[in-house]
């Protein structure tokens, strides 16, 4: 019970500090959220240690990635999502004006602003993050470094400063990495990371990204619904605009939508039922040629799997994504991804790889049944 306290303390902190983003590019309004003042606790100082130190090894890891020293080809993105993702009924005419009004300007912008384009997806792509967000940076700046709103929001991500301190950046009268497009790009990553792991729905964290956490929440309670489209007039005007904007950005760009222009639901249905997961996106453009998916059900376990087909632990998570837990919660299978050469010797060994996984899972079991008769035994 007191764990379950501290993780809801926690996170009612972090949405707190979240609120604090409200930033809606450069002509963001002045909102309540972007003044308000939360005094850091123990937990909130803690993470804010770690997230620092993330950034900083982080950037350090990328110095080679200057957007000026050479980049000239955007990568392309096919492998992500298929050309049947299909536009929102609700948003087909607002994407059509947007794209009247803004293809010839936006265009420009990718040409010049390709090396920052390749800077990020990089960076997207070591955090597990769709590269598509990439474009959340053209609505909020302009991908302009020096961006300012006139509520406080700084730099191409445009965090405010209580959001940028809380994800590792420097913000002081000597020093802002708001600024810094490693830096915050890197933060942009960990804070959107967060949003995903509150609300699950990309739609719904590009509207926090804007207006805060709270605002959401807010909507989904009044709509009784998470889909969007469904809320979407419970949310404040610019929040709501943001997301559409978004999406109107990514047809633009991409020329076509992808998983982060669908409801949770929608891309379940266009995409599949694991499409709402960061599932691949920590693979490469090589190993996506050459993943190969097969369904398994039953009491299967990660690290069996790995040591049969002779992966590293984390190679098989980079395919496989929180795989045990996917696998506790399902009746219905899972659809386990593997380099080709690696699905024949699942297949081979596959009901050796179950027989283990459940003996794994019985002796954890045991171990823990054990553990708690030492403590109430020492207790009495």
């Amino acid at each position: 019970m007191m764990m379950k306290t501290q993780i809801l303390i926690a996170g009612f902190i972090l949405c707190l500090l979240m609120a604090a983003h409200a930033t809606g590019g450069i002509k963001t309004k002045k909102s309540t959220s972007a003044t308000s003042k939360t005094v850091p606790t123990k937990q909130a100082t803690a993470k804010k240690i770690v997230l620092q130190d993330q950034i900083s090894s982080a950037a350090k890891v990328n110095d080679s990635l200057d957007p000026k020293s050479g980049y000239s080809e955007l990568p392309e993105n096919k492998a992500a999502i298929e050309n049947t993702v299909r536009l929102n009924p609700r948003a087909v005419s607002f994407v059509q004006d947007y794209k009247e009004k803004k293809t010839k300007d936006l265009m420009k912008l990718k040409n010049w602003g390709k090396s920052y384009f390749v800077m990020i997806d990089q960076i997207f792509e070591q955090q597990g993050l769709p590269k598509e967000l990439k474009y959340l940076a053209v609505i909020e700046s302009e991908l302009k470094s020096t961006a300012r709103s006139c509520v406080g929001a700084v730099g191409p991500w445009q965090f405010m400063p209580a959001t940028a301190r809380f994800v590792g950046l420097k913000v002081t009268k000597h020093k802002d990495e708001r600024k810094d497009y490693f830096k915050s790009t890197h933060a942009a990553a960990i804070y959107l990371k967060d949003l995903y792991n509150i609300f699950g729905d990309w739609l719904l964290v590009i509207a926090a990204y804007n207006g805060g956490p709270g605002p959401v929440y807010s909507a989904i309670k009044r709509s009784g619904s998470r889909n969007f489209w469904k809320l979407q007039h419970f949310l404040p005007a610019e929040s709501r605009m943001h997301v559409k904007k978004f999406i109107g950005t990514h047809y633009i760009l991409e020329g076509q939508g992808g998983i982060t222009t669908l409801t949770k639901a929608e891309a379940a249905q266009q995409i599949g039922p694991m499409a709402g997961t960061l599932l691949f996106r920590r693979l490469t453009s090589d190993e996506l040629k050459t993943v190969k998916t097969i369904s398994v059900s039953g009491k299967y376990v990660a690290a069996v799997i790995a040591k049969y087909v002779q992966m590293d632990q984390e190679d098989f998570n980079r395919y496989n994504p929180e795989f045990d837990r996917m696998m506790a919660g399902s009746t219905k299978g899972y659809e386990l991804k593997l380099p080709a050469d690696k699905v024949e010797i699942f297949v081979a060994s596959k009901y050796q790889i179950l027989n283990e996984s459940v003996q794994s899972i019985l002796n954890s079991a045991t171990a823990v049944i054990g553990t708690q008769r030492n403590r109430d035994s020492a207790k009495k």
